[in-house]
């Protein structure tokens, strides 16, 4: 995708939902359903099982090329029975956001209104707050150079034994 401009991305409507279970196995389930139940352990390998053939996120240099691909990759669907959320879908656009971060031609990034809120967030005053906040900050951290060095004041402060006490290190 590195040379790519034109990207396109296909969301699937209730994934887990689309792939059916065999007759047979239907009764073993807590739940009567013919589509993976919620609790079925190998679900989302099973789902990718299924959709490996069908990359749901495609980029090439030139306009038709991606027409082709995308042409076929809907046909693919439409033979597996797998349907699409079209609100959610994105075509023929020269950046994608996919799972927190945005790609484009200049490569994978952080998504800007993720890094915005955490760069806004108001100063924290106990460990709940702390904990609310790693967390998306730890979804950012492979953009962040020497993550772990930076967190450090954070983490000694959800420590048992630790007294909280905000720091201009903190900050």
């Amino acid at each position: 995708m590195a040379k790519s401009t034109i990207y396109s991305a296909l969301d699937l409507c209730d994934g887990f939902y689309q792939i059916l279970m065999r007759e047979s196995d239907v009764a073993l389930t807590a739940m009567r359903d013919a589509s993976i139940a919620l609790g079925a352990r190998l679900r989302t390998e099973l789902l990718r099982r299924r959709v490996r053939h069908i990359r749901a996120v495609n980029g090439k240099t030139d306009v038709e090329v991606p027409k082709e691909h995308l042409l076929k990759l809907l046909g693919l669907m439409r033979k597996h029975k797998l349907y699409a959320n079209l609100k959610r879908c994105t075509f023929g656009a020269s950046q994608i956001p996919i799972l927190g971060c945005v790609v484009g031609k200049n490569g994978v990034r952080p998504d800007p209104e993720k890094v915005r809120v955490i760069s806004e967030w108001p100063t924290l005053s106990n460990v709940k707050e702390l904990r609310q906040l790693l967390g998306p900050a730890t979804y950012l951290c492979k953009y962040v150079e020497n993550y772990a060095d930076k967190i450090r004041p954070l983490s000694q402060l959800l420590k048992k034994e630790a007294e909280w006490k905000w720091t201009a290190e903190c900050q």
